[in-house]
């Protein structure tokens, strides 16, 4: 396993719900875990025991923890919280897809979304509070970056998720939560640390033991670290494209002012890992009259020949005050059918949770505005992006 932070630091990171002078074990790999527990002169087996229980099992109750005498339990419950972020609202969209607002203890508030299909059910899951990359058709880019989220926080996501979906234990064959997305909230390589982390615990054999082939990170091009992900967690990796042409991508991922298409390109052709059976995924948003010509898709193929590749071409979510338009259903699919003749996969995704506002790119949190603004009255919260996973 990688070297664990102290089990001091993580005080910070854990973002415990009402009890700041306790542990969130949500925030702690099993080497953090076992430090503390040896400093409070148990023996090790009791973290591997705890482990188990909230990873494996997903209690959150430590009475419930049969294996452990209660004189074990009062103790570990002086010293740990399991407190599951707080939830806002819940929608259910008529194809089936889960959005919920979850609050955390400083009030900040993000979206997770559930998204079933027939043969798996993906999680997209949040990393900040807000947006820093400000991409002109993204929802969520209009909302400014408030803080990253902690391990704990975000690893909340999924067990919250995992205890609505019936999921626990973790591991089961009908399990409904079989992939994750990093592609809500935030740009999740400007806080890699805490991502890793979360990544790294929700992937141990020991409790949920998701694969790192069914983790896709999503990224508009922080290039600096992906190699890093690529080589510390294995994960499977999205590009936010969007454009060819330099110029057009300054203004629709402004963060390719930093690192431009030469540079991001040559970044992805040396992805850890990276194989006709790992493919990168490239997101590509279908803006009408912006990015979806037929000399769009000429330099698309051009610009990622000889890398292993799946595209997936998004409809344009509308949201309010967007200045762009949803290209056509025919020029859509004359895009994707140049995309297949030339060999990659090249899937429409399917907008789901639009009734909602979870669909893809229509993903704003409204807890900047709800923090002076709240009232008795339910509220449109507009909310989570979409995802699947490759």
């Amino acid at each position: 396993m990688d070297d664990m932070a102290s089990a001091s630091s993580q005080a910070g990171d854990a973002s415990p719900a009402v009890h700041p002078e306790r542990l969130s074990l949500l925030g702690l790999e099993a080497a953090d875990l076992e430090a503390v527990i040896v400093e409070a002169g148990l023996p090790k087996f009791r973290a591997r025991q705890l482990w188990r229980w909230v990873w494996r099992h997903g209690l959150t109750e430590f009475d419930e923890m049969s294996d452990l005498g209660k004189p074990v339990r009062e103790q570990f419950a002086t010293m740990f919280t399991l407190d599951r972020p707080a939830v806002t609202s819940r929608q259910k969209s008529s194809d089936g897809t889960i959005k919920w607002l979850l609050r955390f203890p400083d009030g900040n508030e993000a979206e997770t979304v559930y998204i079933p299909d027939d043969d798996r059910g993906t999680l997209c899951i949040s990393s900040q509070v807000g947006c820093t990359l400000t991409c002109s058709f993204c929802h969520t880019g209009t909302q400014k970056l408030v803080r990253n989220l902690s391990v704990a926080e975000i690893t909340g996501q999924v067990l919250l998720a995992m205890d609505e979906l019936g999921d626990w234990p973790a591991g089961k064959p009908e399990r409904r939560l079989t992939n994750i997305v990093l592609m809500g909230m935030g740009e999740p390589l400007f806080n890699y640390e805490n991502v890793a982390k979360a990544m790294r615990i929700v992937m141990s054999g020991e409790g949920i033991g998701l694969s790192k082939r069914r983790i896709t990170l999503s990224t508009s091009g922080v290039v600096p670290e992906i190699a890093r992900a690529g080589a510390e967690l294995g994960v499977n990796l999205a590009i936010s494209l969007h454009a060819v042409r330099d110029e057009l991508r300054d203004e629709l991922v402004p963060i390719n002012r930093k690192y431009p298409l030469d540079v991001l390109i040559d970044a992805c052709r040396n992805y850890p890992g990276l194989s006709n059976a790992r493919r990168i995924t490239w997101e590509y948003v279908m803006l009408d009259g912006v990015n979806d010509s037929d000399a769009d898709c000429a330099a698309l193929l051009k610009l990622i020949r000889g890398i292993p590749s799946k595209i997936n071409l998004i409809p344009f979510n509308p949201w309010p005050g967007s200045p762009y338009e949803c290209s056509s259903d025919d020029r859509i699919e004359a895009f994707a059918a140049k995309v297949l003749r030339a060999g990659y996969a090249s899937p429409v995704r399917t907008p789901r949770g639009r009734d909602i506002l979870a669909a893809c790119g229509q993903l704003k949190s409204a807890s900047e505005r709800a923090r002076g603004q709240r009232t008795g009255t339910a509220r449109a919260r507009e909310a989570a992006s979409g995802g699947d996973a490759t």
